[in-house]
């Protein structure tokens, strides 16, 4: 009897020693079990929802957080997270995304003609989430302050209307496409279009005359892998403004490609507003240069710029500013398009020849907006690409970049890579030698602009030397004694040196290796000869809305000399 009593404690515990060991493993193992399920889950809903996208007539994008107040077009419930329609707007939960695409059509690049020719086209109205301070354009009282899915908006000219106010009148009424009319590509203008070319009539400026006075229908060209990558939002809000057909991701066609739309619109007509660095720009001026050599002279169009790279010279030269960072709203950035003056711009042909027996002469040929140099600031541009071209995740933002740039400028004041220039090249400036001082840097500029908002020409500003111009057909030719010195000219404490202006610039590099770039596109070069002449002209645009005192000069010194030639003709 004493024996059984003794054995019956050790089996209990036991037990609770099993006990413990199981549910310790549930609190493990269970956690687990739930993420992964959890996860499973997760990775079938992408997968479910990116062949919903990639089936629909919809440009859908999806978002874990909506930006303000949002309701579902289909359930008219609340969402926090869900899709949105980057071409018409709609907004609707995950669960609503086949619904949405039965029940709701997307904005059309192109009417359906069934061989009429249309004028006109009625509002395509979307019920809820209309813009923030919007107004009813019929009471004129504010829109979509109830929360809940209230109110229309049209797709098209962008006018809201109250529940209330909405009128089978307003239903069936034309669309006049709103304040952007001017830049808007309507769709019956691309059905009417695909009949005369089935027809084999080609005038199309009779058809854009019936449609409406002073149409200039414009083009956007974005980098989405430009600075600060802007480029993927910039898309969709001129999605929503614009007819889709008219705006063009970069990284997915090239220019060449997209430019081609100019050729299904009247002569000198079109406007292209280029999303992206000054690089972005110089790859769209060349396609348009193939349509010259394609005989596509009179559907050249004039480009505008959004500046979203690093350095943005030409931007800053033609007054678009600096940098875009989402301060100014697309709307005014499409009026500041519409309200800009056409000119013109130098564009050089930079022609690099290696040392060598004749037949072995390597030739490189490159075009030139902005600036040719050799010295530190392209030995700082080297740097900077081959360490972006290594990690390109790490800059993806203007201010790293040009910090980056900061820390090679830096380096190169202590270590002087380039020093004794002058013994090692020759510069001729229309055929005439030119003696060179002491130099590290030598840069030939066509803009105003270099390094990223310097007016490198101008200088301290008091000395009076013939401010820098973009369409007299002359460079100017400025020279620096190293890295300390570019960042004393960058701050108004230095002037460069200035060796002259030409029209034909020759650089020969003797016997060594030196760092050289175009429009921030750098190389190493060995020993070459160097020959820059005028190529051609690109019609460019200039937004004379806003200046600084540095524009402002420049602009009046350029109209004072242009009346000058004026009265001497």
């Amino acid at each position: 009897m004493e024996g059984e009593e003794n054995s019956g404690p050790p089996s209990s515990g036991v037990f609770a020693d099993w006990s413990l060991a199981f549910w310790t493993l549930c609190s493990v193992i269970l956690p687990v079990v739930i993420t992964l399920w959890c996860s499973f889950q997760r990775s079938r809903r992408q997968v479910l929802r990116r062949d919903i996208f990639r089936k629909s007539k919809h440009d859908w994008h999806y978002t874990d957080l909506f930006g303000q107040p949002t309701y579902c077009c289909v359930c008219a419930q609340h969402i926090l997270q869900g899709a949105f329609c980057n071409c018409c707007g709609l907004c609707v939960h995950e669960g609503c995304l086949k619904k949405a695409d039965r029940h709701f059509l997307c904005k059309e690049i192109m009417m359906r003609s069934n061989g009429e020719v249309h004028t006109s086209m009625a509002h395509r109205w979307i019920r809820g989430n209309v813009p923030l301070c919007s107004h009813c354009v019929v009471c004129k009282q504010q829109c979509g302050t109830q929360p809940k899915l209230c109110d229309y908006r049209c797709v098209w000219c962008q006018h809201t209307v109250h529940d209330e106010c909405m009128q089978n009148s307003l239903k069936s009424e034309k669309c006049r496409f709103g304040e952007f009319r001017n830049l808007i590509i309507p769709p019956y203008y691309l059905s009417t279009i695909n009949q005369m070319r089935k027809d084999k009539r080609i005038d199309y400026g009779k058809l854009a005359s019936s449609y409406c006075k002073h149409w200039t229908p414009i083009i956007i060209l974005a980098n989405t892998r430009s600075g600060n990558n802007m480029g993927e939002t910039l898309l969709g809000e001129f999605k929503i403004l614009l007819n889709p057909v008219q705006v063009f991701d970069l990284s997915k066609i090239s220019p060449a490609k997209a430019l081609q739309l100019c050729t299904l619109l009247p002569y000198n007509s079109a406007r292209v507003l280029v999303c992206g660095g000054d690089g972005t720009v110089g790859w769209v001026l060349d396609a348009i240069d193939e349509m010259k050599i394609k005989g596509q002279e009179r559907y050249i169009p004039q480009v505008a710029i959004l500046p979203l790279g690093t350095g943005n010279d030409l931007s800053n030269t033609l007054a678009w500013g600096a940098g875009y960072a989402g301060e100014v709203p697309v709307e005014q950035i499409l009026r500041n398009v519409m309200e800009a003056d056409g000119i013109k711009l130098d564009r050089w042909k930079v022609q690099v020849t290696n040392k060598g027996y004749y037949n072995l002469r390597k030739l490189k040929v490159f075009t030139m907006n902005n600036y040719f140099s050799i010295g530190p600031d392209a030995l700082m541009a080297l740097n900077f690409h081959a360490h972006r071209e290594k990690t390109p995740s790490l800059f993806s933002s203007r201010i790293i970049n040009k910090a980056v740039y900061f820390f090679y400028g830096t380096k190169d004041c202590l270590v002087q890579e380039c020093k004794d220039l002058n013994k090692k090249v020759e510069l001729e400036l229309d055929g005439e030698r030119i003696d060179l001082p002491n130099l590290e840097g030598i840069i030939v500029l066509n803009i105003g602009y270099w390094g990223g908002g310097c007016r490198l020409w101008e200088g301290m500003g008091d000395e009076p030397y013939p401010l820098a111009r973009y369409d007299d057909g002359l460079l100017e030719v400025a020279g620096v004694y190293g890295s300390f010195h570019c960042a004393q000219i960058q701050v108004k404490l230095a002037n460069p040196v200035r060796l002259g202006q030409a029209h034909t610039v020759r650089l020969i590099l003797k016997n060594s290796k030196m760092p050289m770039q175009v429009d921030g596109e750098p190389w190493a070069q060995g020993p070459c000869t160097v020959t820059i002449t005028h190529k051609t002209h690109a019609l460019m645009l200039y937004h004379s809305g806003e200046q600084t005192d540095d524009d402002a000069s420049s602009m009046s010194e350029q109209e004072h000399t242009r009346e000058q030639t004026d009265e001497d003709i």
